[in-house]
């Protein structure tokens, strides 16, 4: 399959404008160059400030998976036991209807028996979660809690500044102070460290913290090697300092937050050399951050998601996010913080996902990392029936949900019906009765927010699909057919669902036209506070947190630690 452009004569050649569809916040505008139906090459886009014409290693080699020898490009039907990878081909149409008439004779007798199973194997809203969230709720079955990779961070975003928002990343090349928190950007947000080697070139002063010497940290200036899970007592300690030199904005605070006597009093109980004692750092390195962060003007927090996949991440989140209210760092349009924008993008999900079509019902949610336990458990009045087929799509479950063990073992159930829509043969694939080609960036349509900018993007199909692989939203089309579903959302186009996914929001003709549209978001959104919360200001104590019981303030939560371990290991 792999395209050999020179045995063709030259044709007309084309360059079609897409998006990255990887978990990045970097979303990265594409170029694919097609000649005679084949890709050529994949590049950035040049006229996407964000992406600046430059890709990583790994998208601007898309061209090969897409042509891969090993990739997936027709059905497939196992005839070994689970696990052993023995299949054989079968065409599409059987089996389509043999997966409908057994979803179908699961569902009449209790459709909360079947459960999709996806994350971010794409983050496009069509291929993600469009026909597919139709297609589930239509049917009535279980609920997905898609908590894996963000959802602590999130949430404390949501609590402190009243969604998943921040400063825009553009101006990150302005700032004096960079704190690059819980990131190796480098590694993981490539055009996010150019913006910040602009900012040096210019005087700036780069920040890293984080428990592992990356290649970021070694390429900043200073380095804060915590102890791992301690993020919140540095911030605390921070605040302190703040609070002790008075390097405070009494007219944000006064103007633009809540709660900000009950956090004062927190954070003066962490004195450097307490949070130093947690931290396994010198307690003058947290007076000097402190210093800088307090005496810099403008200053910005680039945090990322490393720091809250402990336990007690929430609260560490919500502390770091508190920091620029305390500086009027909001002030400045190169000051705050960004974890996420992805709050600022007006995705009608209603209308992709639909909802409605649950008629009702009320299904039940498992969380996505208990798939283990979940495919164990038996029918109970408290857990409801037991789950008899899971339909996996974007997703590799047998590789990136926690406690592999037990997700084998409930994978490797006979009398577990398991579809799974694939490009290539993954660990998950080993253990399905289907396996169904999917198609990959190149060639299908769909949108695609960031949360890494304040751009939306389309990704147009630059190429027909490769061998048999189909769209995900054809896939869920051809079964809502077969099981009878003849609502009019089952038989929309995936340029229909592109063209409505932002409502009036974004103009998709400027999407058609340069394959991409920024969003009006402010230079600087908090300046003059109207945050996105019940109370328009920056919430320090959280009222919703109280109300269930939890601490409304941000606090350090220890690590778990088992008997007779040792206290902490330092990474090195």
């Amino acid at each position: 399959m792999s395209p050999d452009p020179q045995t063709k004569e030259i044709a007309s050649v084309q360059q079609v404008l897409g998006a990255c569809p990887h978990d990045c916040p970097d979303t990265c505008a594409l170029v694919t160059t097609v000649q005679d139906g084949v890709a050529l090459r994949v590049q950035g886009n040049p006229a996407h400030p964000p992406t600046a014409g430059v890709l990583c290693n790994k998208v601007s080699h898309y061209v090969e998976r897409s042509y891969h020898p090993e990739r997936l490009l027709q059905p497939m039907k196992r005839v070994g036991p689970k696990g052993s990878g023995r299949f054989e081909p079968v065409a599409w149409d059987v089996a389509l209807d043999d997966i409908a008439r057994r979803l179908g004779a699961i569902a009449a007798r209790d459709p909360q028996a079947i459960l999709p199973y996806s994350y971010c194997g794409t983050m496009g809203l069509v291929q993600g979660d469009g026909m597919a969230a139709r297609f589930f709720h239509r049917i009535g079955a279980s609920l997905l809690d898609r908590t894996i990779c963000a959802s602590a961070g999130a949430e404390a975003l949501t609590q402190t500044l009243g969604g998943k928002v921040g400063m825009k990343v553009e101006f990150f090349a302005e700032a004096k102070l960079i704190v690059i928190w819980g990131s190796n950007s480098i590694a993981s947000n490539l055009h996010f460290w150019r913006l910040a080697q602009e900012a040096k070139r210019q005087g700036a002063k780069l920040v890293c913290i984080d428990p592992r010497r990356s290649e970021t940290a070694e390429k900043c200036h200073e380095h804060l090697q915590l102890l791992p899970g301690t993020d919140a007592a540095l911030a605390l300690a921070l605040m302190h300092e703040l609070v002790a030199n008075d390097w405070l904005d009494h007219a944000y605070l006064e103007a633009h937050t809540l709660g900000w006597d009950a956090l004062r009093e927190r954070a003066l109980r962490w004195s450097p050399e307490r949070a130093a004692a947690v931290c396994g750092i010198p307690a003058q390195q947290i007076r000097d951050l402190a210093r800088d962060y307090g005496t810099t003007k403008p200053a910005a927090i680039r945090l990322n998601y490393g720091m809250q996949r402990v336990r007690g991440g929430g609260n560490a989140v919500r502390a770091v996010a508190c920091l620029p209210a305390l500086t009027g760092a909001w002030r400045h349009r190169a000051g705050g913080v960004l974890l996420s924008n992805s709050g600022w993008v007006p995705a009608d999900r209603a209308y992709l996902q639909r909802p409605d079509l649950l008629a009702g019902r009320q299904p039940r949610t498992i969380n996505m990392v208990t798939i283990g336990d979940d495919l164990l458990r038996p029918a109970s009045p408290a857990f409801g029936p037991a789950i008899e087929a899971v339909v996996v799509y974007n997703s590799n479950p047998l590789a990136v949900a926690p406690e592999s063990g037990k997700v084998v073992r409930g994978f490797a159930r006979e009398d577990l019906f398991t579809v799974v829509l694939e490009q290539f043969r993954t660990d998950t694939a080993d253990y399905a009765d289907y396996l169904l080609p999917a198609t990959t960036q190149l060639e299908h349509w769909d949108v695609h927010p960031s949360y890494g900018h304040t751009d939306v993007l389309l990704n147009r199909p630059a190429i027909a699909p490769v061998g048999q692989a189909r769209t995900n939203t054809d896939v869920f089309r051809a079964l809502a057919a077969r099981m009878g579903f003849d609502e009019p959302c089952f038989r929309e186009s995936d340029e229909t669902l592109c063209r409505h996914a932002f409502g009036d929001k974004v103009d998709f003709e400027v999407l058609l036209r340069q394959g991409f549209a920024s969003l009006q978001v402010p230079d600087a959104p908090f300046a003059e506070g109207r945050f996105p919360t019940a109370s328009g200001r920056c919430e320090f104590f959280s009222e919703r947190l109280a109300r269930q019981g939890l601490d409304g303030l941000p606090d350090h939560v220890p690590n778990y630690e088992a008997a007779g371990s040792p206290r902490a290991i330092r990474w090195r």
